[in-house]
């Protein structure tokens, strides 16, 4: 059986940004759980959940988060899996508080960071990171990426066509 790939969220406000995150993970086949726990009203919660998260056949935690944004850390706090976090954009900051949260860990504790709003980026990081044990899941990620170049192919062409 497939490793899963948690996606974690401190707030139901992430979700919007989050859901492109769950598509493309469930795109590859990676089993998905979708939750909300927040690193300041739930740390036990958060405690719990990562310290347990490998037993519970997961390979990865996603977790996104805004303004102070702790939540990346806190999961990584607790667990050896890798943790992505995901900097929600905020309206105080543009999400450059997020980032600066999750980038900002201490030694020994590394959480990796894609870009604020990146949630699209963390999924396929995530799918990298399963597949090298997931030799179905590599080829999936190869045809991703070829399917990627086909598409930027496809609009050079087209773009050749015009008449500038």
């Amino acid at each position: 059986m497939s490793k899963k790939v948690a996606v974690i969220m401190g707030s139901d406000s992430d979700l919007d940004t989050m859901r492109p995150c769950i598509q493309r993970l469930k795109s590859f086949g990676i089993p998905t759980e979708v939750h909300i726990i927040s690193a300041h009203r739930t740390p036990a919660a958060a405690e719990r959940f990562a310290s347990q998260a490998r037993e519970n056949g997961f390979g990865a935690i996603i977790a996104a988060a805004g303004k102070a944004a702790h939540l990346a850390g806190v999961l990584a706090a607790y667990t050896t899996l890798p943790v992505i976090g995901v900097p929600i954009k905020t309206s105080m900051m543009g999400g450059l508080d997020s980032l600066l949260s999750m980038v900002q860990m201490p030694k020994g504790i590394p959480v990796a960071c894609v870009a604020v709003d990146g949630a699209d980026n963390a999924a396929i990081l995530a799918a990298q990171m399963l597949a090298l044990s997931d030799e179905a899941l590599s080829d999936r990620l190869v045809q991703f990426k070829a399917g990627m170049a086909a598409e930027v192919e496809a609009k050079d062409h087209k773009i050749q066509m015009e008449e500038f």
